[in-house]
């Protein structure tokens, strides 16, 4: 028990202490992660844990659209893929369908790339992979 509470403890701090930019990028991860999460789920007939997990994505998909900074216009384009990868969710969870969340995965994972080379051409380092979990 003890090492459960310290690991949450260590996981607190690691949001309260993280740049916004890192704050992005472990949206991204946690995204992905429940997106595959639902995949087991779906693969496993767990239809309830399917659609909770899938439901979690949909939110963080949500927060990155609210706060898109529409003065640029490339906050347009992140709009569509976020509404696109929104709409293909609603069908894999209507659907249960591994394969739809396979390429919604698929799109995460590019956009998450994508910032993670944003910040390092910002000159901020991304969080080793270990500490992203």
């Amino acid at each position: 028990m003890k090492a459960a509470v310290a690991y949450q403890q260590y996981k607190n701090s690691k949001v309260l202490t993280a740049s916004p930019a890192e704050l992005t990028l472990m949206l991204y991860d946690g995204c992905i992660k429940f997106c595959n999460m639902a995949v087991m789920a779906i693969n496993g007939k767990d239809f309830a844990a399917a659609n909770k997990n899938i439901q979690k994505a949909e939110r963080i998909i949500g927060e990155f659209k609210m706060t898109l900074d529409h003065k640029y216009p490339v906050a347009k384009d992140f709009d569509n893929i976020y509404d696109y990868v929104l709409r293909r969710l609603h069908e894999a969870n209507m659907y249960k369908d591994v394969e739809i969340m396979n390429e919604c995965i698929t799109h995460m994972r590019s956009l998450r790339d994508t910032w993670k080379e944003v910040m390092k051409q910002a000159g901020q380092p991304a969080m080793p992979e270990a500490a992203q979990a």
